[in-house]
């Protein structure tokens, strides 16, 4: 019966990882697209962080969830398993990881000096100074994972492939303290601390708009210009945030029991008959559905968003009924010019042309 549990375990994730891939990198290209290029009602510096993040949760989903989790369920031996891809992809992945984890971090403490000083919401507002910060947010994201390559060795490791024992070469952990130093610092940077200070913030923005409220009338806050659109943007915020934490959080905690717990070179991580490696792993498909939920989260809590979809899907309808009755009608001219039977419209012709003159010879002598 354990056996049974553990295949259909292995066949979730086999299944999982790429219809994720499948349907939330197309969901990606296309919520940037709309961000940018449709007018959705949001603000200029929650334009570029949301399509900057909409990106790289797009590269996050090719490095970790196409590339590196796809592949070793369905390939025996994936390209990265050899020098020098599998530090390369390390590199990658966190780098993908940082940069979609410090850009919530960062749109919040914005949204959160916006609400509290004029003078922030000046200097923010510009959509130069968020598209300069978001380029920073990559870079020294990508920059900080550099060590990320250094914590995996290629080495030969025996298999049981097909029921025959085979040597294949593996991208595996180092048993060093370094290694491990390196791990713990990058658990906190994209899991630990990001997530402290989004709940943190998200506190002050609740706290400022609650006194906000009581200080202000309904009248008085209606008249307030653009206070709307900012009330939008942080419902927006807010949601992505919840959906962050709610699903990065169970991966932080059991990575940090693996680590503590079980942080032995005997204990075997692919053996899903205990408890700690099934929660692992599905705590790991939590998290990476984090960055392939953008487009639903923004079609759930903001209108603008709703709306610019559903103008969208009305003039591909028009566009598509548009094709369809000129399709139509180009068939109704091409069987109204093709030549028809002679009797139906030759013949029909002459009889008219002939009678017509021999009524006006009858009646000419009447008329003289």
């Amino acid at each position: 019966m354990e056996g049974i549990g553990v295949t259909i375990f292995v066949t979730v994730q086999k299944i999982y990882y790429p219809l994720l891939c499948v349907l939330g990198i197309p969901a990606n290209l296309f919520t940037f697209y709309m961000i940018c290029f449709r007018k959705c009602g949001m603000s200029h510096s929650a334009v570029v962080y949301l399509s900057c993040l909409a990106i790289v949760d797009t590269f996050y989903l090719v490095w970790v969830i196409l590339i590196d989790l796809t592949l070793t369920f369905w390939i025996v031996q994936p390209f990265w398993h050899s020098h020098p891809w599998c530090g390369i992809l390390g590199f990658l992945q966190y780098g993908s990881l940082y940069s979609s984890s410090w850009i919530v971090v960062v749109f919040t403490i914005e949204r959160f000096l916006v609400l509290s000083s004029t003078a922030a919401k000046r200097h923010f507002s510009q959509a130069g100074v968020t598209r300069l910060i978001c380029v920073a947010i990559v870079l020294v994201s990508h920059l900080a994972s550099v060590p990320m390559g250094w914590i995996n060795v290629v080495k030969p490791v025996n298999l049981t492939v097909d029921g025959e024992n085979v040597t294949l070469l593996r991208c595996r952990y180092r048993n060093q303290s370094y290694a491990t130093v390196i791990v713990w610092v990058a658990t906190f940077l994209s899991g630990g601390i990001p997530i402290a200070l989004v709940i943190v913030f998200n506190y002050l923005i609740g706290h400022n708009l609650c006194r906000a409220r009581n200080l202000f009338t309904k009248e008085e806050q209606r008249s307030m210009q653009g206070r709307g659109r900012l009330k939008r943007t942080v419902l927006l915020l807010g949601t992505v945030s919840a959906a962050f934490v709610a699903l990065s959080l169970p991966r932080f905690v059991t990575y940090c029991l693996l680590r503590t717990r079980h942080n032995q070179e005997s204990f075997n991580r692919n053996d899903y008959g205990l408890p700690i490696n099934v929660a692992g792993d599905a705590a790991n498909m939590l998290q990476n559905l984090n960055s392939a939920t953008n487009f639903l989260l923004y079609c759930g809590v903001s209108r603008g968003f709703r709306r610019e979809l559903l103008r969208l899907l009305a003039a591909k309808a028009r566009v598509r009924e548009l094709g369809s009755l000129l399709a139509h009608t180009t068939m109704r001219v091409f069987s109204v010019a093709s030549p028809g039977p002679p009797a139906t419209v030759v013949l029909t012709g002459l009889r008219l042309t002939e009678e017509t003159p021999a009524k006006a010879h009858a009646l000419q002598p009447e008329q003289l």
